[in-house]
């Protein structure tokens, strides 16, 4: 007989504290309804989704980064997280198989001249993107004329923009499709710079851990779960991995 959450030996720790502790940074995973606002996305939707399987609640943290996000679960302060798969990420966390993945690109005014990449690496132009983020991490080498300007938080690096500080923003593109639906008079360009596979997260070495998100994430593909969570937070640009 399979074990339950409370006595599977991989998740019991959670189960007896009774709650699922997700680490977040500002992303196209979730938004809150204002301040002090419950959390809701595609993010959250899958995480609360493995938390009932647990049988315990979900409880959110928000970090600054996903530097900060790593931090966290390296410092055992939150179970899991949701992060794009990345070598340098990999030595403090362990991931599971892909859930989600989403293009790289940039959004340019609709008037701009680039229609590719390439076209918008010009001399002089200004790159707005997310420091220490896999945005940031995928066109690092890229760029061979433009120069790329940092923000904390991509809603930071969209006010750049927006702001005419930057004539390109980079980012993933269900974020950049957000941003053009709120900038009339703009547009994402068609192909990409790179690929963010994003996968659950989990302290590094805690592989008992690993095998039962692991085992969660194969079925969530399967069953529908991941398919539901981008339909019901109205994303475009993102597929299931």
């Amino acid at each position: 007989m399979p074990a339950t959450p409370a006595n599977d030996p991989r998740i019991a720790d959670v189960a007896r504290l009774g709650v699922l502790r997700l680490s977040l940074f500002p992303s196209f995973f979730y938004r809150s309804d204002g301040a002090g606002g419950e959390p809701r996305g595609v993010g959250i939707e899958i995480a609360r989704a493995l938390a009932a399987r647990i049988g315990v609640a979900l409880q959110c943290t928000e970090y600054a980064s996903p530097p900060k996000v790593v931090e966290a679960l390296a410092a055992g302060a939150g179970d899991v997280a949701l992060l794009g798969i990345d070598p340098v990420r990999g030595r403090d966390v362990e991931f599971s198989p892909p859930l989600l993945v989403a293009d790289f690109t940039y959004l340019v005014a609709e008037d701009s001249t680039a229609r590719t990449i390439a076209d918008a690496d010009q001399p002089g132009a200004r790159v707005a993107l997310v420091r220490h983020h896999a945005m940031d991490t995928a066109l690092r080498g890229k760029l061979a004329s433009a120069q790329p300007v940092y923000a904390d938080k991509p809603d930071e690096a969209f006010e750049m923009f927006r702001a005419g500080q930057a004539d390109v923003l980079a980012g993933i593109r269900p974020g950049l499709l957000m941003y053009a639906g709120q900038m009339p008079g703009t547009r994402v360009l068609e192909d990409r710079y790179g690929r963010n596979v994003i996968a659950l997260a989990v302290k590094k070495g805690e592989m008992a851990r690993l095998s039962y998100v692991s085992e969660f994430a194969g079925q969530a593909r399967a069953d529908g779960t991941v398919t539901r969570a981008i339909a019901s937070a109205g994303l475009r640009g993102v597929e299931m991995a």
